[in-house]
């Protein structure tokens, strides 16, 4: 596989269309931190670690999806910006804000994994992961 991010986007949004409970990617802490940024800003409900099952190799993240209270999605639109055939880096100025401040951007910086918001406040620029709305 030559891009685990947006394999892990992808079934987090084939999972959010289908209206499942909750879907399983293969851990990397790479995921695990951008599972934790979209817990805290309130896109899932929960993320954990499942140790692998017999025969399997690797570990893997159980993530709860979250839905409203008529069932709406919480998770409208996700979509991954930097790729790699295609780096997409912002410095410290121009990080973007998505749908206005409605959704967020996840970062990569030299001091770890944050958001957008976080990333513009704490003045440091990056390779944007992932937009989430």
């Amino acid at each position: 596989m030559t891009d685990p991010i947006a394999d892990m986007l992808t079934r987090i949004r084939n999972a959010t269309l289908a209206r499942h409970t909750r879907v399983d990617v293969p851990a990397s802490t790479l995921k695990l931190e951008i599972a934790r940024i979209l817990e805290r800003e309130g896109y899932i409900q929960a993320f954990k670690v499942v140790e692998p099952k017999e025969g399997a190799v690797q570990k893997s993240i159980r993530i709860s999806l979250k839905y409203g209270p008529r069932g709406e999605r919480v998770i409208t639109g996700i979509e991954r910006v930097s790729r790699p055939g295609r780096r997409v880096y912002f410095g410290t100025t121009e990080v973007p804000s998505v749908l206005g401040g409605l959704g967020t951007s996840i970062l990569t910086t030299s001091r770890g994994v944050m958001t957008g918001r976080e990333a513009r406040r704490e003045g440091v620029g990056g390779e944007v992961l992932c937009n989430v709305w």
